[in-house]
This record gives structure tokens, sequence and C-alpha cells, in this order.
């Protein structure tokens, strides 16, 4: 296979795996009703820590084995992709995929500000006023979100803070690089499995998993372990555009996937109800996709900034 067609393969196969863990996760907590988000994400973990260490054995892929030093490296980054992922999972339950997706662009402007703080990083005129034209539509969207719900708008938002933090913080610690994308990946999985498993059993959320009446739902089953590998294979993704392309490429990819998600969310779910201003503010948000998406292609900026980008799509 061609330079070229590595590169337009691996950015295809990043959009899609983008578009299905959102549509899958929707599909699992919504439309089958399953009433566990933090049972789902620990089986995203399982998935996770099964896939890469079993091709860590095979020799399909290499990263460090455990020693004392490891948690001391990837600290907190576990603490904060577990946060992360429930939060994000915790949201996907709560909110129609539209105004997910749509308040979703928070975290652009949370990591945008941590940048600048953190990191020393300033954000170009055009960057600032293609996030601010996101964050308007958003605001206009939930004005007339009639399928309101305050929890959902409270996850996400802790949702967006997480992906921010954790974008910052991968590129301040930089000792924690040498462990690689797939050793992060596993230890942030294994060193929260634990907690993520007491803390499950300690508020009956296990319980309301272990007595969910579908389990005996084939397609239920396999739609949730569809859902729990492609926990892994959406970061896998990720990384293959990256490698093939460049962090500025899967950011612009994730941003114009958000578009499709967006309308494609208005007829999954069954949750979502349509109003003119909260439609309004869905387009003026997605504009402001479309022009962040054409700012990355025409303006040059530091690689460093743009891959704290890629964790937000």
């Amino acid at each position: 296979m061609t330079a070229l067609a590595l590169k337009i393969t691996s950015a295809i196969f990043y959009a899609v795996c983008s578009i299905l863990i959102v549509v899958l996760n929707k599909i699992v907590l919504t439309s089958y009703r399953f009433p566990s988000f933090q049972f789902l994400a620990i089986g995203q973990m399982v998935a996770s820590l099964l896939v890469l260490g079993i091709s860590n054995q095979l020799g399909l892929i290499t990263f460090p084995g455990f020693n004392k030093d490891v948690f001391k490296k990837v600290f907190p980054l576990p603490l904060l992709y577990f946060l992360n992922l429930v939060s994000g999972l915790g949201s996907t339950q709560s909110l129609n995929l539209p105004m997910f997706t749509v308040l979703r662009r928070f975290s652009i402007l949370f990591t945008m500000v941590g940048e600048y703080f953190v990191l020393k990083q300033k954000a170009s005129v055009k960057v600032q006023l293609s996030v601010y034209c996101m964050l308007i539509g958003a605001v206009v969207a939930a004005s007339r979100d009639f399928a309101f719900d305050l929890n959902g708008y409270i996850m996400i938002m802790i949702n967006n803070l997480m992906t921010a933090a954790n974008g910052v913080y991968i590129k301040k610690k930089l000792e924690s690089k040498d462990l690689g994308q797939y050793g992060l990946i596993f230890y942030n999985s294994l060193f929260m499995l634990a907690p993520a498993l007491c803390w499950s059993i300690s508020t009956g959320d296990m319980k309301l998993a272990y007595t969910y009446t579908r389990w005996e739902d084939m397609t239920f089953v396999g739609m949730f372990l569809v859902a729990c590998i492609f926990g892994f294979v959406l970061n896998y993704s990720s990384v293959l555009c990256t490698n093939y392309n460049s962090a500025l490429t899967t950011t612009i990819v994730g941003c114009l996937k958000n578009v499709l998600v967006t309308y494609c969310g208005m007829l999954i779910g069954g949750d979502y109800k349509f109003d003119w201003i909260n439609f309004l503010g869905l387009n003026i948000s997605i504009a402001g996709s479309i022009f962040y998406s054409y700012v990355g292609l025409t303006e040059k900026q530091p690689s460093s900034t743009r891959q704290s980008a890629s964790f937000k799509a």
C-alpha cells in the first residue's frame, strides 16, 4: 500500500471509528435503556486491557512492562482518563446526540484556556473566533433544548474539563512518554479498574447492571461487546491516523465527523425534540466547526498545540 493510500485509509478509519463509538454507546445506553454507564466504562477498560495485553504477548505491539516507577510516571492520568470516560458515557446516556456533540465544543475552550495558563501557548485570533462561534451556537441550542437534563449537562461539562485536563497534562508530563501511547492506554485502564469496580459496587450501579433484564438478548449482548471493544479501537485509530498523517489531520477529521454525528443524532436514540431555535444553534456551532477545520488546513501552528486538540475529538 502506498504512503498516500495509508494516509487516506487511516483518516477514514479514524472518522468511521469516531462516529461508531458515539452511536454504539448511544444505542446501548438509550435505545436499549441499559441502566449502568459505569459498567459500560468498566467493560471498555477490560477490553483495552485484554486487547493490548494479548497483542503485547504476541509481539504485535510493544510497551514497557510493569515496574515500581510506572504509577509515578502516569499519575494522575489514570484518574483523568477514568473521569473522562465515565462522564462521557454518563452524558451520552442523558443527552440527545446533537446536544451532546455541540456541548462537547466547550472542551476546546477549556483546552485553549489550559494551554494558555499551563503551557503558555496562545491560540491565533482565527482559532479563537471559530471556537467562540461554536460556543455561541451551543448556547443558542441549549436555550431551547426541550429534552433538557440537568444531570446530563453537569456530566458533559465535567467531561469537557477532564478532556482538556487530560490533553494538557499529557503534554506537560513529558516523562510518561517513554511508555508510549499503548502503554498509557494499558496502564490507565489497569490502575483504574479496581477503583472503578469498587465504586460501581458501592453505589449499587453493579447491581443495576447485573439485574438488567436483557442479558439473554444476544443482539444486546453483541452490541454491548462491540461498544466495549470499540472503546479501544477508537484510541488505536487515533494513533494510526496521527502516525500516517499528523495530529492536525486527526483534529480536523474529528471535527468534521461531529457534523455528521450531529445530523444523524437527530434520528438515533429517539430523544431529540426538534425546535427551530435549537436547530439554528446547532447549525451555528457546526459552521464554527467547519471554520475551525478550515483554519487548521490553512494556518501553520505549533504541532504541540494541535496535538492537544486531538484529545477532544
